[in-house]
């Protein structure tokens, strides 16, 4: 593989300055009919003129001469570099890629919908211009596929109360797995991963009806499980009160009665109707 390097450069200003002389020790031959000091001046002030490149901030610039690569240039301003050389521009901006909606399928095999975003910066030239072809389209391409393999290795969400990594509920950590696996893909392209989060996670349209109602009942019965548990430690609590204060003395059938009744009326959706004991007709 290629390494950045830095290639041959001098002041630009200093470049202009000599093209200056150059041209005017040809403008003087030429005018002294001493036409080859004029030529070789002229020839000169082209060969320097053609080097000389201008370096926007945070970009750099790969110089490759008769198809070989002779160093990048990082320094921003106006530079001369080698003449005649072929000068490939490279951001190295902190960029965006927007993942389109991907349709992938969990580990449990139910289909979802996923989108990422991925933040990356080019920190070596040479390998995005000469061990990739078009690293841009590469990056793309390699981004889906690792947004592809890590949704593949997670269930969207789960139902069950175990201790488990899903899409839905652990986005960090999601996120920092994504993370690393697109630095390995894409280290080869020089480029590096500063951040990659997912922007979009649904189930897919042909299940989802069905996944919400057993989000839905899943929900349900947690409530119903909580709102039970609370129910028999208020009835205990009940009892065991009346008790210790003398205000009942019942047996087991009556306790068992009570029980029943106590539950009925806090656990009943609707509320419950009293029916008052006025004694018996035979009394």
């Amino acid at each position: 593989m290629i390494q950045e390097k830095n290639a041959w450069m001098m002041n630009g200003f200093l470049g202009i300055f000599m093209i200056a002389l150059l041209l005017a020790g040809a403008v003087f031959g030429f005018v002294e009919q001493q036409f080859i000091l004029g030529g070789i001046c002229l020839v000169l002030a082209v060969t320097v003129g053609s080097g000389i490149t201008l370096v926007q901030p945070n970009q750099s610039v790969v110089v490759i001469f008769l198809g070989k690569y002779m160093g990048t240039i990082r320094r921003e301003g106006i530079v001369v570099t080698v003449p005649f050389s072929i000068r490939q521009t490279i951001s190295l901006r902190v960029r965006n890629f927007n993942s389109s909606r991907l349709k992938v399928n969990d580990v449990n095999g139910n289909p979802i919908e996923i989108a990422a975003v991925v933040v990356y910066k080019v920190v070596d030239s040479a390998k995005a211009v000469f061990d990739v072809d078009k690293y841009e389209q590469f990056i793309g391409i390699q981004s889906e596929t690792a947004i592809r393999a890590v949704a593949t290795k997670y269930p969207y969400d789960t139902f069950e109360h175990v201790e488990e990594l899903t899409l839905r509920g652990n986005a960090q950590e999601i996120s920092n797995e994504l993370t690393a696996e697109l630095q390995d893909r894409l280290k080869v392209a020089g480029v590096e991963i500063i951040e990659a989060r997912l922007t979009h996670l649904a189930y897919s349209t042909e299940i989802a009806q069905a996944m919400l109602q057993r989000q839905q009942a899943s929900a349900i019965i947690a409530a119903r499980k909580q709102i039970v548990e609370g129910a028999v430690g208020m009835v205990q609590d009940a009892i065991s009160r009346m008790e210790k204060d003398g205000l009942v003395d019942l047996d087991d059938e009556r306790r068992a009665a009570m029980t029943n009744n106590l539950l009925v009326s806090i656990v009943a959706d609707s509320g419950a109707q009293p029916v008052v004991n006025t004694g018996s007709l035979y009394q």
